[in-house]
């Protein structure tokens, strides 16, 4: 069926022209000359019977027509360009999100070996930012993600369930007494909060029926577990960590551990990839050698608590 769509290299040589608002500088860019990217401009002019530019004195301006066309278009070119990439991306070449608190405190230093003894695949990394883990294959330039959730994955995707996550309360070292903190010890503490929403305290302190009896107002809100950890290093207050995340600094007595019980958060970290992506034997290696270093993890001796 025709979609009586007008010729691509005239859409091209718009979006170039209507970006520089010049059609000597989108020429340049498209490596053709003035007098052509007139006649493609032309071409969508008579295809769309309207003016798409129009000249006021030595300035080039978008006609209304223009500046709806724009935006759809410069989309559509863009959706090609993820399209291709895709395709472009060498099968050794692994592009990998990941969560910011994750990336500092496990991910990196593993990545680091993982390309000293697998130096066939490189790993491009990108930590982000995410107050609930997500990544989308189709639209961002991703070929695989580490992110923490329940586990329920699109079909679409292979997902390996790397380690789970256990809250447990952290604070400096200095702030630690003879004995593990009682109930009465942490309503004096100021707690610090690395989530806007206080979801990580909520959660242990449910966990340990301590809901009604430990006041969640009040305290410093961070929005990732990172700064929160920071936070507690430094004394000012006590903060909910991740268990792995924290491990090396405990063992390195660079935090503490007020109450030496860790809770699940129903939650896990996973690595995924989209099934249909080529090279699917880079993906594995890539897990095995996580699940290896996850099975060599070192965490300090707490009671879990489910």
């Amino acid at each position: 069926m025709s979609r009586h769509l007008p010729p691509l290299y005239a859409l091209r040589a718009f979006e170039a022209a209507a970006r520089h608002l010049s059609f000597t500088r989108a020429a340049d860019e498209l490596a053709i000359t003035q007098s052509a990217v007139s006649r493609h401009i032309r071409t969508l002019e008579e295809h769309f019977a309207c003016r798409l530019f129009e000249r006021r004195g030595r300035a080039l301006h978008l006609t209304e027509p223009a500046s709806l066309l724009l935006p759809g278009v410069r989309e559509g070119f863009e959706s090609m360009e993820r399209a291709c990439a895709h395709l472009r991306v060498e099968d050794g070449t692994m592009r990998l999100k990941a969560p910011s608190t994750l990336t500092m405190r496990w991910l990196l230093a593993r990545l680091s070996l993982f390309r000293a003894r697998h130096d066939d695949l490189e790993v491009q990394l990108t930590s982000a930012w995410m107050d609930l883990d997500r990544v989308d294959f189709l639209h961002e330039p991703f070929d695989c993600a580490v992110l923490l959730g329940a586990g329920t994955f699109s079909n679409e995707w292979r997902s390996v369930r790397l380690f789970e996550e256990w809250l447990i309360p952290v604070c400096a070292p200095g702030a630690l007494d003879e004995q593990p903190w009682d109930v009465g010890r942490l309503q004096q503490a100021e707690l610090v909060h690395p989530t806007p929403d206080r979801r990580d305290w909520r959660r242990w302190l449910q966990a340990m029926n301590l809901a009604d009896q430990i006041s969640l107002k009040g305290g410093q809100v961070f929005d990732t577990l990172e700064l929160g950890i920071v936070a507690a290093a430094r004394g000012y207050g006590v903060s909910i960590g991740d268990l792995a995340m924290v491990a090396e600094d405990v063992l390195l007595s660079r935090l503490a551990l007020p109450w030496p019980t860790a809770v699940s958060s129903g939650e896990s970290y996973y690595l995924v990839w989209p099934k249909a992506r080529r090279g699917q034997e880079r993906f594995e290696r890539l897990a095995e050698f996580l699940l290896a270093e996850v099975a060599a993890m070192q965490l300090p001796e707490v009671e879990l608590l489910r």
